[in-house]
Order: C-alpha cells, then sequence, then structure tokens
C-alpha cells in the first residue's frame, strides 16, 4: 500500500512539474516575442526619423511641429525649409523667431486663405447644396421641416459677401479707427467711437438703405463730434423723450478725475447749436463704471442702471432717485427684461443674478433673484423675447443659453474664441442666428436652435488686438424697408455685408425645451 502510494504521488508530482515547465516555457515565449516586436517598432521609428516622411514636409502649417521630426528644445522646426531654427524667449533684433511670432504668422496665413476662398463667386456652404435642390428634395419628402430649415440657414449665411462702404464726413482726418459701433433700436442710426491720436471721438451715423436693385447703403457721419481723452467703458441708447432719443456714456477716470455717467440727447451730434448741451440729464461723478443699461418696462419708466466694481445703482433720469444694491464683484453686463421690472447682471467673478427693481430694502440679499454661474468673467448677457431664457458670455470664450425657470444650461455655442477681452454678442431671433467676434478678429455665426456654427468671417485686417472688428446684425438697415445684412467696423474701415432676408425662402421658429441638450 505505501509503494503503490509512494507510486501515485510520484506520477502526480511528475505531471504537476510538467505543467509547470510548460507554463514556464510558454511565458518564456510570450515575453521574447514581445521583446521582438518592440526592438522591430523601435528600428522602424529610428529609420523614420533619420530620413522625414513626404507627408510631413508636404503638410499645410509650416510652424507646427511633426510627429516625424525630433523635437529639439529651443529650437523651432520649419517644415518649408526642412531646418531647424532657434527660438528665443523675447524678441530680438539679430533673431526675431519667437513662438509669439510662429502664432501669428499662422494666423494670417491662415486669414488669407480664408479671405481668398470668400472672395471667390458662388460660395455655397456645402457642395452641390442650394435652395432649388432644398424645396425639390422637400416636396418629394426626402427631407424634413427642420433639416429643411436648417440647411436654409446655412445657405443663406454662407451666401454673404463683403462691401465696403464709404463714410461721408466733415471730419476731415480719416486716421480714425473705429473702436465701438452701437445701433439704435431701428438700426437706423449707428454711434460711433473712434480713436486717433488726439484722443476719442463719439459721433452718429445716419444709415439709409434703399430696397432696390443695387441693394446699396450710403453711411453719413453727423457734424458734432464729441471729443475727449477718456475712454468710454459702457454705452448704451435711452428713450427719454422718445425713442432712441438720448445716449447714455459712460466715461472712465483716470488720476484725481473720476468716472463721470452722463444722458446725452442725441441732437447734439447733429445740430451745431451749442444751447442743445444745457439739456444734458444726470450728469454725475462715480467710480469705473463698466456696465449700463436702460429700463422700457413701464412700471420702472425712464429708470437706468450702472454696474460698478461691487454695487448696482438703479437711478430714476427725471427725479434722480436712486437705489442702491450691493454686489461681491464688479457688474460687467446688464441687462433689463421688458415684461417685468427684472436687471439682469453678469459679474467679474462669473455670477448672474435678477434683481427686482420695485424692491425698496438694500439690506441682506433678499432683492436677490435666482442665480447661476460661469467659470470666468462674465462680460455680455442677452435676455431672449420670452425672457425665460439668457444668452451669456464669458472671458474664456464660452456662450451658454441658460433657461433661467430652472437655473440650468441647456445649450453651448462652441467656437468662440476669448482669453481676456471685454466682447458682446449679438442676438438676432427673427433670422435665428447668434453673432460673436472673438479675440482672434473672427466674427462667427451661429445657429439658435442647434448651437452649429454656420459660418466664420475672418477680419479684412491683419489680427491684433487693436483691430478687433465691431459687428451690427439687423434685417432692415437703414430703418423700415432697409437693406438686410451685417455692419463690420475695423480700424479706419466699415464693411457691409450682405444678406437675404425673404420670408418666403423659410421662417425659422426658436423653440427649447427641458429635453434639449
Amino acid at each position: 500500500m505505501k509503494r503503490n502510494k509512494w507510486h501515485c504521488g510520484s506520477q502526480f508530482g511528475w505531471q504537476g512539474r510538467q505543467r509547470h515547465n510548460s507554463r514556464r516555457y510558454r511565458e518564456h515565449n510570450n515575453r521574447m516575442s514581445r521583446e521582438r516586436n518592440e526592438r522591430s517598432e523601435l528600428d522602424a521609428s529610428l529609420s523614420e526619423l533619420s530620413e522625414p516622411s513626404s507627408s510631413a514636409v508636404e503638410s499645410t502649417s509650416s510652424a507646427s511641429v511633426s510627429t516625424d521630426v525630433p523635437e529639439l528644445p529651443g529650437f523651432y522646426y520649419d517644415q518649408k525649409k526642412n531646418r531647424y531654427f532657434r527660438l528665443l524667449p523675447g524678441h530680438n533684433n539679430c533673431n526675431p523667431l519667437t513662438w509669439e511670432t510662429i502664432k501669428q504668422r499662422e494666423m494670417e496665413e491662415k486669414r488669407l486663405k480664408m479671405l481668398e476662398e470668400d472672395a471667390k463667386t458662388g460660395r455655397v456652404a456645402r457642395m452641390g447644396m442650394d435652395f432649388t435642390k432644398l424645396l425639390l428634395k422637400r416636396h418629394f419628402g426626402l427631407m424634413n421641416s427642420a433639416s429643411y430649415l436648417r440647411f436654409a440657414q446655412e445657405l443663406k449665411v454662407s451666401g454673404m459677401r463683403r462691401n465696403k462702404l464709404e463714410v461721408y464726413s466733415s471730419d476731415s482726418s480719416n486716421d480714425s479707427s473705429f473702436k465701438m459701433i452701437l445701433a439704435d433700436t431701428n438700426c437706423k442710426r449707428i454711434f460711433s467711437v473712434k480713436n486717433d491720436e488726439t484722443g476719442y471721438k463719439y459721433g452718429i451715423l445716419n444709415l439709409d438703405g434703399h430696397r432696390k436693385e443695387s441693394q446699396l447703403i450710403s453711411v453719413d457721419m453727423y457734424d458734432n463730434l464729441y471729443f475727449t481723452h477718456r475712454k468710454g467703458t459702457s454705452i448704451c441708447w435711452a428713450s427719454l423723450s422718445g425713442c432712441d432719443s438720448h445716449i447714455m456714456l459712460c466715461l472712465s477716470g483716470h488720476a484725481d478725475i473720476p468716472g463721470c455717467i452722463s444722458l446725452l440727447p442725441a441732437s447734439i451730434f447733429s445740430n451745431s447749436n451749442s444751447e442743445d448741451h444745457l439739456s444734458m440729464q444726470c450728469n454725475f461723478r462715480s467710480s469705473t463704471v463698466w456696465s449700463c443699461a436702460w429700463c422700457f418696462n413701464p412700471q420702472a419708466d425712464k429708470c437706468f442702471s450702472t454696474g460698478l466694481l461691487d454695487c448696482v445703482f438703479v437711478t430714476d433720469a427725471v427725479t434722480g432717485q436712486k437705489q442702491t444694491f450691493r454686489t461681491n464683484s464688479s457688474v460687467l453686463a446688464q441687462q433689463f427684461a421688458r415684461r417685468v421690472p427684472m436687471l439682469y447682471n453678469g459679474c467679474r467673478s462669473g455670477e448672474i443674478f435678477g434683481i427686482d427693481i420695485r424692491q425698496r430694502t438694500t439690506k441682506g440679499t433678499s432683492w436677490r433673484g435666482a442665480t447661476i454661474f460661469h467659470n470666468s468673467a462674465v462680460t455680455s448677457i442677452r435676455l431672449l423675447q420670452d425672457e425665460n431664457y439668457l444668452m451669456a458670455a464669458d472671458m474664456i470664450g464660452k456662450i451658454k443659453l441658460w433657461d433661467l425657470r430652472t437655473a440650468r444650461c441647456i445649450k453651448q455655442y462652441e467656437g468662440h474664441h476669448n482669453e481676456h477681452a471685454y466682447l458682446p454678442i449679438h442676438v438676432h431671433e427673427e433670422e435665428g442666428i447668434l453673432l460673436a467676434v472673438g479675440q482672434d478678429c473672427y466674427t462667427r455665426i451661429w445657429s439658435l436652435r442647434d448651437g452649429c456654427l454656420l459660418r466664420t468671417i475672418p477680419s479684412p485686417h491683419s489680427a491684433s488686438n487693436d483691430s478687433i472688428p465691431n459687428v451690427a446684425f439687423s434685417s432692415q438697415l437703414g430703418g423700415r424697408g432697409g437693406v438686410p445684412g451685417l455692419l463690420m467696423a475695423v480700424r479706419q474701415d466699415l464693411y457691409h455685408f450682405s444678406y437675404s432676408s425673404k420670408k418666403n425662402d423659410y421662417k425659422c421658429e426658436i423653440t427649447y425645451s427641458k429635453a434639449d441638450p
């Protein structure tokens, strides 16, 4: 029994050792195969590094470092010249090559290429897409209504053409650059801010549109210009004695002179009579004013608001009575609701909140409404027509659509570029589009409904921080029956982008629900 038991144990032990040796043998083979594969991949990569590939040489971006070329610290590889160049941390007279200059060259090449594409006749959004084919597909049931509206909108935006406008002005100096343009309610007049070596010039441009075959716009600068060395921090049209009868101008302070808030009649810019200056309303001094807004609600008639460093002033333009609402941050953007006397504010801290101006108390935070937050300073807010949705943009390039009833973001519009600039956004619900100019000097147009980027318009001038375009969009430029399109002011030039706003083309209805992403 013992022998048999020993025999069985030896037999089982030998089989166990055999299985153990076979497993070690398989693991050894797998490890050797992996090492051979890694060695072959390393040899292939070394051979590729020794000879740059043809795809890397033919790369469209000359400043980007190819993955087939080794990256050397402190050097930049130029694809066109096929050689390395030394990089310096700053500009130098002997070798001005820096990452900043490389980036600027890339942006300039991209801008020139886009301008060349836009100049081509017959430019369309998608290859082979036109209104005739869209109508045929919709007629035969090959395209639903939502898709038809979407493609028709994209066609109209992509068909915009740039035309340079001549500004007729009595001012002999043409070296002034546009810093801001702001259209009135009917888009018949444009309040402009220009800057040159002498200072800032504030004036009004009168638009005259003609719905004829030429589709031309004539632009006249009013005679009187308001000269000052102080920069305007915020501007808005005010309806004190009539529709857009006044202009609220907030000027920054310097040295020992504080900032001021002035309510100027628009007539002083077109009438040379100095007596009109006596009708100036609400000219008072204050600290730095970041934003202002005029109230159109009948319950708070002839009131305006100003956003300061740590508070909000709501002032009656007739009586001068003022309400003060304390905040925790600077208020950079403001807008009044039309249906209810609510004032919405966007702060440097990223907070957006509403104020019911019917409340007279300033103690505590009982007056503060629903609050929503961005991750950066809010530079612009726009209420939609039903006033249940609010569009907000911040300093990191995020544009979000908020549902004020649920305090939830329901849509984001990607592609906007901003790092630290104070840039506005423009919403045109009749055409269902959103416009914004980025810090990279590109004007982008989105669809309000689905958030899709419809078109990116390059600036006619080289991109720089001092030449960011200012835009205004309307379906009736020059007043009722005017020409539809986009106005763009950049440096000393004013451009008009023609736009087709025929009601027979399509009808865009913007609706949002809680189920939207």
